[in-house]
């Protein structure tokens, strides 16, 4: 049976991405496969990342496809299309889908976000504002959750979270780097799978 073929979602510096084909490369993820990386962002390190990996990249950049949502996300459909996509992953991917792109491929779009939904999520709620918000708010447990997508930001069905203990003298900073190394880069993977696996058996009871 041919694995569920993956696209992973990027605007930056791809740390999740990397997980995700460390985990590939380690036999972790043996039910799906990265097929296609797409940056919404010229230059970003996670190109070189799938680049290393032998994985193909496209770049769709708003500003460069007219600035429109519309044409965007066309952009992306196209490439998604052409590379097969069965899943798509959401790894650090700064712009907000619309309702008939996360409809399109309903319960097909996971994302990782940074806190135990339904704490410091939502919209505007992304990166280092979500440590602030939970050291601000002086909770001792947070962590991180990965969900489905869809048309409300953080707001579809919860698939894996785990929770990060705050320590005593955290900053933003200190908690993003421990959130993601022993939350993010470890239910990426393992939604990753749990999903491909689930889209292959769907497709052998076709």
């Amino acid at each position: 049976m041919t694995k569920t073929k993956i696209a992973v979602l990027v605007s930056g510096g791809g740390t999740n991405l990397q997980a995700l084909i460390d985990a590939q490369q380690g036999g972790a993820l043996p039910s799906g496969e990265i097929v296609l990386v797409v940056s919404s962002q010229r230059g970003a390190y996670a190109i070189e990342r799938a680049a290393k990996a032998g994985i193909p990249s496209v770049v769709c950049n708003k500003k460069e496809l007219g600035g429109t949502q519309e044409a965007f996300e066309s952009a992306i459909c196209a490439a998604l299309d052409e590379a097969g996509v069965e899943l798509i992953i959401l790894a650090g991917f700064m712009s907000i889908l619309s309702e008939s792109f996360t409809t399109r491929y309903r319960d097909r779009i996971i994302n990782v976000h940074p806190s135990l939904i339904p704490s410091f999520c939502g919209k505007g709620m992304y990166g280092l504002k979500v440590h602030e918000a939970a050291l601000s708010y002086g909770v001792k447990v947070t962590g991180a959750t990965v969900h489905l997508v869809n048309e409300i930001p953080d707001g579809g069905r919860i698939l894996l979270q785990k929770a990060v203990e705050i320590l005593e003298g955290d900053t933003p900073e200190t908690l993003q780097r421990r959130v993601m190394e022993q939350a993010e880069w470890k239910l990426l993977p393992a939604a990753a799978e749990l999903m491909s696996a689930a889209i292959m058996n769907e497709k052998e009871n076709a």
